[in-house]
């Protein structure tokens, strides 16, 4: 399977009901996928006529307590961001895929991470985030878009995860492991039919005095919690390491593989992997830094994750920066050059 075909048949085996999408490259084989296995499925699959439509479809199903995914890349989850603060908002829960490609603009369809600011920062309007992951190879790809099904329910949440170009495209070996669904509240708040009980209602406009702020200060309680929670990293080989390169998705392949050739010459460099880019790992980014350790944030962008890796780090350590921004990619050759500059 691509990696986007692995996405499509786990959310179809996490049970989602209802996939809307609009094509947009690199990720056309997700809505390709479920155009053909929905039907078999007894779910759901429109092709919106735009990423506005599709996006707000999304919010319909999920009120009604279907599970419901969409996907998109660059240009199209910019016009989703509207309907994602309604969905964080109303406390509805989505999978949203971004299959990043090169931008600003139209850009290119090469892999690119410059997606990173509005995945994690909220990028539409309001006080809201998503719970975002950021999948590392084809098995997580399986995996985190199942565990985000689940954590979607689990906080009444859009959850979106993070890919690249080359992740979608790319086949690799990997465990379709069967899906297991937790023990989730019950959808009590969905618009199912009201007879016999009082009406639910699902909104997004708070006009009394003091209801909006209490609705917000809810929302925070909410992204504490995942703070507290739902906090993910892989780290290699950090614990002696003078040099910890951090990088995530796609950069994070590039960057285990220099790091392992340097180690096997007796350089001292680690690896620090953010799986979930919000919530960031704040934590044990701080607990590693200081003693002299340094950091390099590896990004396939201008520069956007580093200023959160130096929000982290607080001034204790030096942090540096590598980056190729417009969708060209990082060879390990490369990487393994400039980290020999800073050793």
């Amino acid at each position: 399977m691509k990696g986007n075909e692995a996405i499509a048949e786990a959310a179809i085996q996490a049970d989602c009901g209802f996939y809307s999408g609009y094509p947009i490259t690199p990720q056309n084989e997700i809505p390709e996928y479920m155009a053909r296995r929905m039907p078999e499925t007894g779910g759901i699959f429109i092709q919106a006529e735009s990423e506005l439509a599709a996006v707000n479809m999304v919010y319909g199903a999920s009120a009604c307590g279907v599970r419901a995914m969409t996907s998109s890349s660059g240009p199209g989850i910019s016009l989703m961001q509207e309907g994602l603060s309604f969905l964080a908002a109303a406390g509805l829960p989505a999978v949203i895929v971004n299959m990043q490609r090169g931008g600003p603009g139209l850009g290119n369809i090469s892999a690119s991470q410059a997606d990173y600011f509005q995945a994690v920062k909220g990028g539409g309007h309001g006080d809201y985030r998503l719970l975002v992951y950021a999948p590392y190879n084809l098995q997580e790809l399986w995996a985190l878009t199942m565990l985000a099904f689940d954590k979607a329910d689990q906080y009444r949440t859009p959850v979106m995860l993070l890919g690249d170009g080359v992740l979608g495209q790319m086949m690799e070996p990997f465990i379709p492991t069967r899906y297991r669904k937790p023990r989730l509240p019950r959808k009590h708040w969905a618009l199912t039919g009201c007879k016999g009980r009082k009406p639910n209602v699902i909104k997004t406009l708070f006009m009394k005095e003091g209801e909006l702020e209490k609705k917000n200060y809810a929302l925070q309680g909410k992204y504490l919690k995942m703070k507290e929670r739902e906090v993910r990293c892989h780290t290699l080989q950090v614990e002696d390491a003078v040099l910890v390169v951090v990088a995530f998705g796609i950069a994070a392949r590039i960057a285990v593989s220099a790091a392992l050739r340097l180690r096997g010459e007796g350089r001292r460099v680690g690896v620090l992997r953010p799986v979930t880019l919000f919530p960031f790992p704040e934590k044990p980014l701080r607990e590693l830094s200081g003693n002299g350790r340094r950091f390099m944030v590896v990004e396939l962008n201008a520069g956007q994750m580093v200023e959160d890796v130096r929000l982290a780090v607080n001034g204790r350590s030096e942090v540096s920066f590598y980056g190729r921004p417009g969708g060209a990619m990082i060879t390990p050759e490369e990487l393994y050059e400039k980290l020999l500059e800073i050793l």
